[in-house]
């Protein structure tokens, strides 16, 4: 399983995974099927490091140019069915907005209703954006609230209308409070093997830039 796994990003980084077969060459021959196009294993959790890193709700987000993306998706029909995992940029082609879309929830029933909760380092890119509106307009059954530690590009003005799209199309777009960061840490990031369960521990300014992109996000929308 773990040797399967450090081969899976050698053969998606560059975003072509036809030539995968020949990265695997004279190892074991997987066929492409065994392999998921990046990892998204429900259940699994994002290592501290890259939360404590990637999720960090400061202002100038230097070198944190990918994004991570935990869900949780509640499928309500005759049971209510509920999953939830991370994805991140670099397994995928895509930006995980779109991943989660074209992986997670293909496609929608019109006779299931969806609720949708991401918890995502920072918020979408323009194109993102405009497809997670297309997306709403046309499944009127999807929910989707998005929690977000920083806000991306927010000074332009194509992105601020982006958003304001996304939430006519209504979509519940959210400053990640420091109660959600816990959330994510307690849900989505591991622990030490065999360790208790290491408490939250939030960084220095974690509520002022809270109400900073708060305050932002509210001048926007």
């Amino acid at each position: 399983k773990m040797a399967e796994k450090q081969e899976e990003p050698s053969n998606t980084q560059n975003g072509e995974p036809d030539n995968a077969e020949e990265g695997e060459g004279k190892k074991k021959k997987l066929k492409r099927e065994d392999l998921p196009p990046f990892e998204i294993v429900t259940g699994e959790r994002l290592p501290a490091i890259f939360f404590k890193f990637q999720f960090r709700n400061v202002e100038y987000s230097s070198g944190r140019n990918k994004t991570f993306l935990c869900y949780v998706l509640e499928t309500q029909g005759k049971e209510s069915v509920t999953s939830r995992g991370y994805l991140e940029d670099e397994h995928a082609a895509a930006h995980a907005e779109m991943a989660f879309f074209n992986t997670i929830l293909p496609k929608c029933e019109s006779s299931l209703r969806y609720n949708v909760t991401w918890y995502v380092s920072s918020s979408p890119c323009v194109t993102c954006a405009d497809r997670i509106t297309e997306t709403l307009k046309k499944n009127k059954n999807l929910r989707l609230t998005i929690m977000v530690g920083r806000l991306f590009m927010w000074e332009e003005a194509e992105m601020q209308e982006a958003l304001k799209k996304m939430k006519l199309a209504g979509c519940k777009l959210r400053i990640m409070k420091p109660q959600d960061f816990e959330y994510v840490w307690q849900n989505f990031v591991e622990q030490e093997e065999g360790e208790e369960a290491k408490a939250f521990a939030p960084w220095e300014d974690i509520q002022e830039n809270f109400q900073y992109y708060e305050e932002k996000l509210a001048e926007i929308l």
